[in-house]
Parts: structure tokens; sequence; C-alpha cells
């Protein structure tokens, strides 16, 4: 009798599996893309050289941006993808991964090049080009885009989104609500979230990336020029000594600096309060959380558990402003910029069928 119930048991789990075969088998791959190390190497080796072609994308007077457009044979829906701070940018290995995966399943994906995220600086203009490439996608797709950002990518594409009312799907993956609030968990480790505060060690590469995201607003000529070659000097080796450079800083660089170098959570509005102007208008016109509750069509919100860069809070931060049923997924066995090290584990589970669901979102019209 007890034989005759697991075999039973082990029919009922593997119809159930079917029917999540046939219900998301699509979300499925897309999901293995954003959670296994390298599924391409046994996933996609039956699969063609994607369509991939090289486009420029009118982003203002004198300026356009470059991008990668992704073209299937039978197009199903168009996503425009947002990367991060990386020096690789659009051609970054992961999102590429992503692109394709996206593009099997009947994606038109752009993801342009922002040149600014790509050499860790901002510099007020990444809103509009975001906007730029939207408005490029919804000129080359027959069918209503949708919007994914990544790390600090994802407060741009936020607000560009708030502005075009017909979207399919917004995302964003592993971003913030409120540079001032990035600023103190960089700087102390701190954040906090519906009356909790929590405190965790930071990476001090965290600290001088940083310093190379903001140094553009620096209206002195002198101190952006040394506050970049302190940036890059301590990116490249957060102890190396960057003194003398340092001692010759004006009163702009030196405000910087000290907000750069403190650990205090309770000194950091005075610092901020002591940047150049345009640093602090920078910090609240690129923050999305003001425009949540103007997003419209699908909101896909998710978080590592545990970002170093970025806290997990952030995502539940603008999950509340967006309204009373949103929901930020926040995968407990994920950091910044993927899984952890991969081992067997409930947990592991629970974030597989959480990528399935996000995937079939990205992917449902």
């Amino acid at each position: 009798m007890r034989t005759r119930t697991w075999v039973i048991a082990a029919a009922l789990v593997a119809v159930a599996l079917a029917l999540i075969g046939v219900r998301y088998g699509s979300a499925l791959s897309v999901a293995l893309a954003l959670a296994a190390p390298a599924p391409e190497s046994w996933q996609g080796a039956a699969h063609a050289e994607p369509a991939r072609e090289e486009v420029e994308i009118r982003a203002g007077p004198g300026r356009t941006l470059r991008a990668d457009l992704y073209r299937p044979a039978r197009e199903a829906g168009a996503l425009l993808l947002v990367h991060g701070l990386s020096s690789a940018g659009r051609q970054h290995p992961e999102l590429v991964r992503l692109a394709r995966a996206l593009l099997a399943r009947g994606q038109l994906v752009l993801v342009p090049q922002f040149e600014g995220l790509a050499a860790f600086r901002l510099s007020g203009r990444e809103v509009d080009d975001v906007r730029a490439a939207l408005v490029h996608l919804q000129a080359v797709s027959s069918r209503r885009a949708g919007i994914a950002g990544f790390s600090f990518g994802a407060g741009p594409a936020l607000i560009a989104a708030a502005d075009a009312p017909d979207l399919r799907v917004v995302g964003s993956f592993g971003g913030y609500a409120d540079l001032r609030d990035v600023l103190v968990f960089v700087t102390t480790g701190v954040h906090r979230f519906a009356g909790r505060r929590e405190v965790v060690r930071q990476e001090e590469y965290n600290r001088w990336k940083l310093l190379a995201l903001l140094t553009g607003f620096v209206e002195d000529g002198d101190d952006r020029e040394r506050l970049q070659a302190i940036a890059t000097r301590r990116l490249a080796n957060p102890a190396d000594a960057t003194g003398s450079e340092e001692a010759r800083l004006g009163p702009e660089g030196h405000a910087l600096l000290a907000l750069i170098e403190n650990r205090r959570e309770d000194a950091v509005p005075a610092l901020v309060a002591a940047l150049p102007s345009p640093a602090r208008q920078a910090l609240d016109a690129l923050s999305p959380l003001r425009v949540m509750p103007r997003l419209a069509g699908r909101l896909l919100i998710a978080h590592g558990a545990g970002d170093e860069s970025i806290p997990y809070t952030e995502s539940l931060r603008l999950s509340a402003a967006a309204g009373p049923h949103e929901r930020a997924i926040i995968l407990e066995t994920f950091h910044h910029v993927g899984p952890r090290p991969w081992w067997p584990s409930p947990a592991r589970l629970v974030d597989g069928w959480r990528l399935v669901r996000l995937a079939d979102g990205l992917l449902s019209p």
C-alpha cells in the first residue's frame, strides 16, 4: 500500500512539473540566463548566432547613443535593457546572455551603451538618454514596449518610464529608490526600512565607486580632475595612498571627499548639505522614489538580499511607493550581480521559482 502511495505521489509530481513546463517553459530559459553562471555552454549550443545589429540613437543635439538591437524572426514583444555600472556596458556577458535568451523567446531587445554608467560617472543626462532609447525602440517595434533597468541603471530607467504611459512592463533589478539613502549605506553600512535598522560591513571599493559617480557634479575643474584621479587609483587599489592629491583639493573637492570617507550615520545629512549645488540637485533628480505612483504597466521589482552595493531595502521602498498592491521580490540567495556560489537548499529552490515568475512577467503581453 505504501509503495502504491509513493507511485501515485511521484506521478502527481511529474504531472505538476509537466504543467509548469507547459505554462512557464519560455520563462524558464530566461530565468536560467539570470541565474546560471554560464547556461549557454550547455543550453545554447544548438541555437544559431543571434540576429544582432549595431544601431545609433539620436539622444540630443550632437549626441548619439550606440546600441545593440537583437531582432527576432517573429516579434512577440519589445524590451529596452538599461545596464548598470560596468566598463563593459552593453557588452557585459550577463547582459548579452539575457538579451539572447529574450531574443530566443521572440523579444525585440534594444541594449544601448550609456557611456557615463560604463565609465562609473553620472552626468545628469542619464534619464534623457533612456527616454531617447525608449522612443527609438517604440519606433522600430510593432509591439508595446517594456523596459528593465539594472543596478544604478534602474533609477534612470524608472524615471524615464514614468513619462511613457503605454509601457507593457517596467522592471527594476537591484535598483535604488533614493540616492541619499545609498550614500548612507555605502559610507556607513546602515540601511533602514519600516522602522527597522540594519548594519552591514561595507566594501571599501564601493566607497570609491561612489566618488567616481559624483565627481562630475563638482564645478571646480581642478578639483574635478584631482577627484577623478583619486577615484581611479582607489578603485584599482582601495588601499592606495592618495594624500598628495587630496591635499591639493579646494573647498568643493574636500566637501565631496569628506562625505566619501565618512563612517558616521549621523554626520551624513550635514555632509550632503555641504556638497556643491549641482551634486545635491542630481541626487534628487536621479532618485526615482517620487515617480513610482505614476508608473503604468506591469511593475517588476527584485533585489538580492546580499547586495553589498545597494541595499535590498531600496527595492522595498520602491514597491511601497508604487502602491499597496505592489511587492518587491527579495532573492535570498543573490548578491548584487547575481547568484551566490551554487549550493542546493530550499532557499535556492524558492528563488528559482521566483526567477521563473519574474521572467514570465518580462515575457507576458
